[in-house]
């Protein structure tokens, strides 16, 4: 059930290809990300204002929960850069399951002949991960985070009101929203993990107690230094590493030489 498939060792070697030719692959599929991204990009133009709007709805709120500030523009050229980074994001997040697909057709090579009809599959997994994660991120961090934001701004001074560069903000948003829509890839990558034969479900849940650390490293550096943002950012990768768990079960090559305990 776990072991790799019966694939001739000759069939994997057969696969591989000189250091050269991974380079010009690369190259190639490099090109295909960036036309994709561009093609995104160009499609989400027309709708930047829209973009932005939703993207700078939850700062707003925020301000005007507290009353004490605004969005600004500092720079001549900050609103038409904005909407051009507002439209690129949104491009990117359109071409996702494209781009998604280059990486996996990449890594190709390097799999079993059997696991290459994977790809379609894990490239959609990656999509929806990455999706979910930022939308987590912008439905339930932001709602969080900037009101924290502004309660300390307004804690130090009562007279200090937020003048907020709508350039800084979108560097913020984009920042934490490619943050979490990573981080949700854990999964994909203790799949990846397991397959290559590097890791199996009792290493995943013997090591539970030192990832659930990590984790919440990870989530005090990319969120608001408080605990419930923390413990808001932790709490779907602990159950996204209980995802990898199962599919470490299933999926693992990884030989032990003692036998499993039944």
């Amino acid at each position: 059930m776990k072991g790799p498939p019966d694939t001739p060792i000759s069939e994997v070697e057969s696969s591989r290809m000189p250091l050269i030719d991974h380079l010009v692959e690369l190259k190639q599929r490099l090109i295909k990300i960036i036309v994709f991204a561009l093609l995104g990009c160009i499609a989400c133009f027309a709708f930047a204002q829209n973009i932005w709007d939703a993207l700078v709805d939850p700062m707003n709120n925020a301000l005007k929960a507290t009353g004490r500030g605004t969005m600004a523009i500092t720079e001549p050229l900050e609103g038409f850069l904005t909407y051009l980074k507002v439209a690129a994001l949104a491009g990117i997040g359109i071409a996702s399951p494209f781009i998604f697909h280059q990486i996996w057709a990449f890594i190709a090579p390097g799999l079993y002949p059997q696991e290459k009809k994977a790809i379609g599959p894990l490239a959609l997994a990656s999509t929806v991960l990455f999706l979910g994660g930022a939308s987590f991120g912008y439905f339930v961090i932001f709602d969080f985070a900037f009101p924290f934001f502004l309660e300390v701004t307004e804690s130090l001074d009562q007279d200090v009101e937020a003048v907020l560069s709508i350039q800084a903000y979108l560097g913020l948003a984009t920042k934490l929203l490619i943050a979490f829509g990573t981080s949700f890839q854990l999964p994909i990558v203790l799949y990846f993990l397991a397959r290559i034969g590097l890791v199996d479900h009792r290493d995943l849940f013997s090591s539970f107690r030192y990832a659930v650390v990590g984790m919440f490293v990870v989530s005090a550096i990319i969120t608001p230094p408080d605990i419930l943002s923390q413990c808001l950012m932790a709490g779907p990768l602990i159950l996204l590493y209980g995802v990898g768990i199962v599919l470490a079960y299933f999926f693992s090559t990884k030989e032990r030489d003692e036998p499993e305990e039944a």
